[in-house]
């Protein structure tokens, strides 16, 4: 693969381009608007660790991550750049030894490299904050500054709070992944499974991508199970990788959801008002374009991540309290499947019998 990204499956280089330019507008700020709403975010991360700590009882290790306030461009390049390296291995083995795949790679870098850069771009005026460790092995927090101005405005909120608001929801991300590190590894080899169980037939692949047109227009009546299109191009070793993925996702999402919800009045008084107002946005989930494009990109799944992982973390905090829910992180074998993320009693009766 050259160096510069182009030539390969994926032209890299062009998807960040595109990204770029299917990025939408930023909101209109004066300079100085800018510099505090970057300057804030940073002291708000640092504010968010000690809450976190305490919620959580997990002991993060000196902090090694760095923190990185960004515009959408630069969210566009550092998680192309973390794609890349995620997908390399499934772009060698879609290429070796396989016609299909080469023939790909020699006409349709371009074409994919273009449709890599709309979804970036699309997320790129979605994501709020994010804790990257694909690009970075220590990892990085990234906080989309654009992105929380927007949200803040739109929602009509307090932006002293929710700025700290979203910082505790991605400090808890940097908390679980430097406290627990082998959940690192653990999300590195479930790539691995997804990458290894690839079935490069080409009639395979022509097989599940007939099926993923078809599902692409159940997306388009409103219909389908939310899981995206990619979903349907899934064989049935990669769904049972996806089910455990799916369950771990929800874990450390409703674990953050949780956290960001359970903090007292005192620290951000107009939570409560957050917390609703947030929660009505993602219910509406934006234009009907950006509904059909959550849609097929699988992210109304994303949003029950959300609701069913934060309910398993409160039900299960509830009955056992803070420390014997930290079992949890104690190997892979203590995490939740998908079925104990909606029974949490399940989970209770497996982990502490």
């Amino acid at each position: 693969m050259p160096q510069d990204g182009s030539g390969s499956l994926i032209d890299w280089n062009l998807a960040v381009r595109a990204g770029k330019r299917f990025s939408p507008a930023s909101p209109d700020v004066s300079r100085r608007e800018a510099d505090d709403a970057v300057d804030e975010l940073y002291r708000a991360t640092a504010q968010a660790a000690d809450v976190v700590a305490e919620l959580t009882h997990l002991h993060e290790p000196p902090v090694t991550a760095v923190t990185r306030v960004i515009d959408r461009p630069a969210w566009i390049e550092t998680n192309a750049a973390g794609m890349r390296n995620v997908m390399a291995p499934v772009v060698e083995r879609l290429t070796e030894d396989n016609p299909v795949g080469k023939v790909a790679e020699r006409v349709g870098g371009r074409l994919t490299g273009i449709q890599v850069g709309v979804v970036l771009g699309f997320l790129s005026g979605k994501v709020l904050g994010q804790f990257e460790f694909f690009e970075r092995a220590g990892g990085q927090l990234l906080l989309v500054a654009p992105n929380l101005v927007a949200v803040e405005r739109q929602l009509k909120v307090d932006p002293h709070d929710f700025r700290l608001w979203v910082c505790l929801h991605e400090v808890t991300h940097r908390v679980q992944f430097t406290a627990v590190p082998w959940l690192r590894r653990h999300m590195l080899d479930e790539i691995d499974a997804l990458s290894a169980s690839i079935d490069t037939d080409p009639a395979e692949m022509r097989r599940r991508l007939s099926g993923a047109v078809g599902e692409l227009v159940k997306v388009v009546r409103g219909q389908g199970n939310g899981a995206g299109v990619l979903a349907v191009l899934a064989t049935p070793e990669q769904r049972a990788v996806l089910e455990r993925v799916t369950a771990f996702m929800s874990l450390v999402e409703g674990h953050a959801e949780y956290v960001m919800n359970a903090v007292s009045p005192t620290v951000i008084p107009s939570q409560q008002v957050i917390e609703n107002r947030f929660a009505t946005r993602r219910r509406r989930g934006g234009n009907p374009l950006d509904r059909l494009l959550r849609r097929v990109l699988g992210m109304e799944a994303k949003t029950r991540q959300y609701i069913d992982g934060s309910a398993f973390v409160r039900t299960v905090v509830d009955r056992i309290g803070v420390d014997d829910f930290n079992a949890i992180w104690t190997s892979r074998e203590t995490l939740p499947t998908r079925a104990e993320i909606t029974d949490p009693e399940l989970w209770i009766a497996r982990v502490h019998a």
